[in-house]
């Protein structure tokens, strides 16, 4: 049984909740699950509408993954998370649904999305649906993951099925993206993780596992190299200089002060942990695995000591997880050390087996 004492909220806000109450707003949080990944963390809530109906044939972990966290409103439920939805879940449902050719839970989730989460000011989403709560999306900053995977699900929706308004919803996301979430300082094109609360002044607050290439890289095709060359090469850029410790490993969060230089946010645990394990998968889907080549050497030693990988480290202390990667965070590994995916039985949390998909689909 996997330890269970590391209860790490990975959505909580960042910000005081006498400064959220002043502006409205508030950051998005680090967290993905209050339980560590792998470990369960409570039921889906039960749903008394029809079932969204399921195309035959499809992708065997999917159909699982749809049956158990996908409601039949349209949207994915994060069982180690209270219950809650947010842009990200969504995002990643639609990406998998539009790739593996699941229509009717794409057109589901994308019309939940659409009513729950869009914002009526900018092509953007608030990030978080809380259904216990009175007022279900009570902040409305955005995430910049969700808005980015829900881009690349339309474009490659729109794509597959000839739907010209997919197409038009994910130009509108692309330019807000861009308007709204990328600083330019100090020759650089920064892409911030929302519109509120990362901008710190004389410093930027980053998450590198925001980077994700695939729609970056899907987005320039689209758009041209112009218009999002610079933020990719941005990325680019921090990734290589974002490596910390004995294992020039990057952490979950870092910080930009005004002369570029990224170190680990003062605020948060200094760990490469369950944000960062996705910084390896991003890339290598991306076909840039130099850019993650310490993370590759940490993980290939690991394996060669027989070692279990843990689910973080303390890039500073070298302190490790009491607990190992789930199984969706060691499908990653082998991705990123080009090693043949074991099957293992479907993770029991939501982000767990989003990471079992995306280390089988994301391209």
């Amino acid at each position: 049984m996997q330890d269970k004492t590391m209860l790490f909220d990975r959505r909580h806000m960042l910000m005081a909740a006498s400064a959220a109450l002043m502006v409205g707003c508030s950051r998005k949080g680090e967290g993905k699950s209050v339980t560590p990944e792998g470990t369960g963390g409570g039921q889906r809530p039960m749903d008394s509408q029809k079932p969204i109906d399921a195309p035959k044939n499809l992708d065997g972990m999917w159909t699982s993954f749809r049956q158990i966290y996908l409601d039949a409103s349209g949207r994915i439920v994060d069982t180690g998370n209270g219950g809650i939805s947010h842009t990200e879940g969504q995002g990643y449902g639609m990406l998998m649904a539009a790739t593996l050719g699941d229509r009717p839970a794409f057109e589901a989730m994308y019309n939940w999305t659409q009513a729950h989460l869009a914002r009526a000011d900018v092509a953007l989403y608030s990030w978080r649906f809380d259904p216990r709560s009175n007022n279900p999306v009570a902040d409305p900053n955005n995430a910049t993951d969700g808005d980015l995977l829900i881009a690349l699900a339309l474009a490659r929706a729109a794509r597959r099925w000839g739907v010209a308004a997919w197409e038009a919803r994910s130009r509108q996301i692309r330019q807000a993206i861009r308007e709204h979430l990328v600083i330019a300082r100090g020759g650089q094109h920064y892409l911030m993780p929302g519109i509120a609360g990362f901008d710190l002044g004389d410093r930027l607050m980053i998450n590198p596992s925001y980077f994700i290439f695939p729609a970056l890289d899907a987005f320039a095709a689209l758009d041209g190299a112009g218009t999002w060359g610079p933020v990719i090469a941005t990325c680019e850029n921090l990734l290589r200089k974002a490596r910390f410790g004995a294992h020039n490993l990057p952490t979950d969060w870092v910080v930009v002060g005004a002369d570029g230089t990224p170190q680990p946010a003062p605020d948060k645990p200094p760990q490469f942990g369950f944000d960062a394990v996705r910084v390896a998968l991003y890339a290598v889907a991306a076909r840039r695995a130099a850019l993650v080549a310490p993370i590759a050497d940490y993980w290939r030693g690991k394996q060669a000591a027989g070692q279990p990988i843990p689910a973080w480290v303390d890039v500073w202390s070298g302190a490790e997880a009491p607990f190992p990667l789930s199984p969706g965070g060691r499908n990653i590994v082998q991705r990123t050390l080009n090693q043949p995916l074991k099957t293992e039985a479907l993770a029991q949390d939501y982000y767990g087996c989003v990471l079992q998909l995306l280390a089988r689909h994301l391209r």
